[in-house]
């Protein structure tokens, strides 16, 4: 799509509510007027074209004017061509009642719609006040804050009965509605959140920074999401231009003030107030050009948005970025006693020069690792000459590359932090952040063999035990959850005691994860818990983990024990936390344990959406492995919901290879099979899936494999060792696995009620809705039709909350008689396209059974044929959904 396209695709608002109540407004008599107010920008305009086309749509006859300041110089002149002919201008309202008739054809009145009604001259404003006391009109109209208003037009405003609504720019959670309207697609969270913050939800900038986006390819849409690939929004020649018209009412004596918040916001108003003349401050607030925060005790001053600060700083030359800045860094080094005023000097400096001070440099970029800025961080020590550069400092640089999912050049950072180590402390960091480095980057093998060489030499025991911890961190996340836990054992439980306090803290990351995966939940929280207010109240000094990630160890946590709700709550919290922050890392495993939660609380449509948004970044960062679930994740989801297509490309970017939750990476591959009628081949796929988590000791994954495949056909199976695994892990979620599946075993109706509704409590919905949708079937296989009705009932009321999911489970046709197993296997196939001879080969049957199964099928049924009953297994759907016996 390109952004001619978008610009003609553009026509929603995102105003909801209030395209409501015009459209009540509408019924109501008394409601002559629909005002909109607002600042430019906010959308009263677009708004109100969607009213006027709504009324139309319905209807009403709709006329519509243009007040200009060229046609308020003339009588009549906005509003001349809806008058009939020979009505004079000098003496309109002798023709009222001629002008009327034609305005309200058949007593319906016109909805008439006046953009800028401020501009309308007073006659025709005089004309419109008559005509909408009459009845003959209704108003739509526009009016911008602050705009003079004529004494005519002010009666046309100062209507009692209008309904009047007071514009304020778009909510983020308005733009989260619009966008994917716009776009025709998934928009991801944080580029809905950079959108909305560079806009600052002012419609008309949001609109351009979109076409602008699109045009420069920085807005892509890879077939599931919408997400930016850049951190800088240019918009549209327009959108410049509005933004340039608007700062060039600045007066001169204020422009100095605009240039320099415009390099070196946000600035103290004492420090501000020394670059412009008395009271250009004050004409910058008045004219709504600058925002100064009164919380601060020095009053911060900044641009009041941030698209200003981008045109201020696009036309200043070279020469007049140096001399703003070089002012201000002379001034910071007499008079700024902020911690952060290294980083400002440091910054303004390469912004001025190109170079700083070495000294200043290394300060600075430490400052910004403490703040988690990691472009800042690689920004500022790129720029430290070759000679200056210490173990310390490609350490810091390489961690900092690490962040942002730049593995290959963290990789040359941290082997030159290596060789100019020179004490055991420097050497021991930099082998621990190559490991880190190296098993992020899918090579986990590789980082435990650094581990291995660098222990292999006497080393003391504050070194030993620190690697003892980084080998933990690395088996953990390369699949050997128990080994981890017994290296983690030794970690202690706050970090102001640990002997390195970074390694704490990644320690404290993979261990909740650890005793989450092996069935350890109530633990698991504890842990979580404690680790994210711990390293919150720590005294250390050292770069840290932003403390949002110990909060996706709590998600997981969460989720395997059953808390589903609580784990999709904490889930967005903790995404929002890492995506303030900006950390590539922490947002994948932020919104993959998110969508891996909504996916077991029945809800696939969101699930898949945040799996898209994983995807979408690990594919920008290069993080294979992460890549792996989520697009398995993604897969599944698109299956669920009968997107074959969706499945298959989710499917395709799957790499080999398995590591954290083992076994998980394979479930797209097992849906996407079911939702072709081979379950079969998904269940083969989910034991061994199952099977290999069991062999790494992914005790939760392990279960969660199990039951999808009890779901698809199973239940023997699969019901002993669910069984087994309820007794060895805590939490409430395993447990109602195994009571599922037990009752699915037993055919018993009572049991699959009673795990419909332990399942619906702990929030696992969709587990619920086909938990009773089996009770039912159990009760018409025991001629209890009353009773089969009300499981349906509870069956279906559950599914509504499950974002249109399509399982086998779920949708059971009407049937004079109960269908066998084998004769719903066959069912499903045939529903799913596969011909007798194909059937017959998947099921390792003879053409002839196959149609004499068919033949049985069509009667209890009640169809006539193939194409009967394949409408009958997938009325209502995009595939089949048949209950498997």
């Amino acid at each position: 799509m390109n952004a001619m396209d978008q610009q003609r695709r553009w026509p929603l608002t995102g105003r909801d509510d209030e395209l409501r109540a015009f459209r009540d407004a509408l019924g109501d008599r008394q409601r002559r007027s629909f005002l909109l107010s607002g600042p430019a920008g906010v959308g009263k305009s677009r708004l109100a074209e969607e009213c006027w086309s709504l009324a139309r749509a319905e209807g009403w006859p709709a006329k519509r004017a243009l007040a200009t300041d060229a046609a308020a110089l003339v009588p009549l002149g906005a509003i001349a061509h809806l008058l009939p002919v020979g009505i004079d201008s000098a003496t309109p309202s002798a023709g009222l009642d001629a002008v009327a008739r034609a305005l309200a054809p058949g007593g319906r009145p016109s909805v008439v719609l006046i953009d800028d009604l401020h501009l309308l001259d007073a006659t025709s404003a005089r004309m419109l006040h008559g005509l909408r006391s009459d009845g003959a009109i209704r108003l739509v109209a526009t009016i911008r804050d602050g705009a003079p208003v004529a004494p005519a037009v002010q009666d046309l405003v100062d209507d009692r009965d209008a309904l009047r609504l007071e514009l304020e720019d778009l909510t983020e959670d308005q733009v989260q509605a619009l966008l994917p309207r716009v776009l025709r697609g998934l928009v991801g969270t944080r580029t809905v959140r950079e959108l909305h913050s560079a806009s600052r939800g002012n419609a008309l900038y949001l609109r351009e920074l979109v076409l602008g986006a699109i045009f420069t390819d920085a807005l892509r849409y890879d077939g599931e999401v919408w997400e930016l690939h850049t951190d800088e929004l240019a918009g549209t020649p327009r959108l410049h231009e509005m933004i340039e018209c608007r700062l060039s009412a600045v007066p001169p004596d204020a422009q100095e003030m605009l240039d320099t918040l415009a390099l070196c916001e946000p600035l103290p108003e004492g420090v501000l107030e020394r670059t412009g003349a008395p009271g250009a401050l004050d004409a910058l607030r008045r004219a709504d050009l600058v925002h100064v925060d009164r919380q601060d005790e020095d009053g911060l001053v900044s641009l009041a948005h941030p698209l200003y600060g981008e045109v201020l700083r696009a036309r200043l030359t070279p020469l007049r970025r140096r001399v703003v800045l070089r002012r201000q860094i002379e001034h910071a080094r007499t008079h700024d006693t902020r911690r952060n005023a290294p980083l400002r000097i440091a910054s303004w400096q390469l912004t001025a020069d190109g170079t700083a001070d070495p000294d200043l440099l290394v300060r600075a970029a430490g400052l910004a690792r403490h703040s988690h800025d990691h472009r800042q961080v690689v920004a500022l020590l790129e720029s430290l000459p070759e000679d200056r550069h210490t173990s310390a400092t490609r350490l810091l640089l390489g961690d900092a590359l690490w962040e942002l999912g730049r593995a290959r050049a963290a990789e040359e950072a941290l082997d030159a932090a290596y060789t100019l180590a020179r004490t055991e402390e420097e050497l021991t960091r930099a082998t621990l952040a190559r490991a880190w480095n190296r098993f992020s980057a899918d090579r986990g093998q590789e980082a435990l063999d650094l581990l291995d060489r660098f222990r292999a030499e006497d080393r003391s025991a504050r070194t030993t035990h620190v690697l003892r911890i980084s080998e933990g961190v690395i088996r953990a996340f390369t699949g050997e959850p128990e080994r981890a836990l017994e290296l983690l054992g030794s970690l202690e439980e706050d970090p102001d005691t640990a002997a390195d306090v970074m390694v704490w803290a990644q320690g404290a990351l993979l261990k909740g994860e650890a005793l989450a995966m092996t069935g350890r939940t109530r633990q698991a929280i504890t842990w979580a818990e404690h680790a994210h207010s711990a390293q919150l109240r720590t005294r250390s000094e050292a770069p840290l983990p932003h403390p949002g990630s110990q909060l996706i160890v709590l998600v997981m946590a969460l989720t395997e024990a059953g808390e589903l709700r609580g784990a999709v709550e904490e889930g967005e919290r903790a995404f929002r936390m890492v995506d303030d922050a900006r950390m590539p890392l922490p947002r994948i495993w932020a919104a993959h344990h998110l969508a891996r939660a909504l996916w077991l609380a029945g809800r696939p449509a969101s699930a898949r959406h945040w799996y898209a948004q994983a995807v979408a970044l690990c594919r920008m960062h290069h993080q294979p492995q992460a890549a792996r679930l989520a697009n398995g994740g993604l897969a599944a989801c698109a299956a669920v919901l009968g997107d074959a297509e969706g499945a298959q490309a989710a499917l395709a970017a799957v790499e080999p290879g398995t590591a954290l939750l083992a076994g998980e990476e394979r479930l797209g591959q097992a849906w996407a099979e079911a939702s072709r009628g081979h379950l079969r081949e998904a269940r083969r796929i989910l034991f061994e899936a199952a099977d290999q988590a069991r062999a790494t000791g992914h005790a939760t994954s392990e279960s969660f494999l199990l039951m999808d495949a009890a779901r698809l056909g199973g239940a023997g199976e699969a019901v002993k060792r669910l069984e087994e695994l309820a007794e060895s892990c805590d939490g409430s979620l395993i447990p109602a696995r195994a009571a599922f599946t037990q009752a699915l075993v037993r055919k018993c109706p009572e049991a699959l009620l009673a795990a419909s509704d332990g399942l619906a409590e702990i929030g696992a919905e969709l587990l619920a809705a086909e938990a009773a949708a089996a009770a039912a079937e159990a009760w018409r296989r025991r001629g209890g039709a009353r009773r089969a009705a009300s499981a349906q009932a509870r069956s279906e009321e559950l599914a509504g909350h499950c974002e249109g999911a399509r399982t086998p489970m779920l949708a059971t046709p009407e049937t004079h008689q109960p269908l066998t197993p084998r004769e719903r296997e066959i069912a499903l196939l045939a529903a799913g396209g596969a011909t007798s001879k194909e059937v017959a080969k998947l099921l390792g049957l003879s053409i002839r059974t196959v149609n004499n199964h068919l033949q049985h099928l069509y009667g209890k049924l009640g169809v006539t044929g193939r194409e009967e009953m394949v409408r009958a297994f997938t009325s209502g759907t995009d595939g089949p959904a048949v209950p498997e016996g």
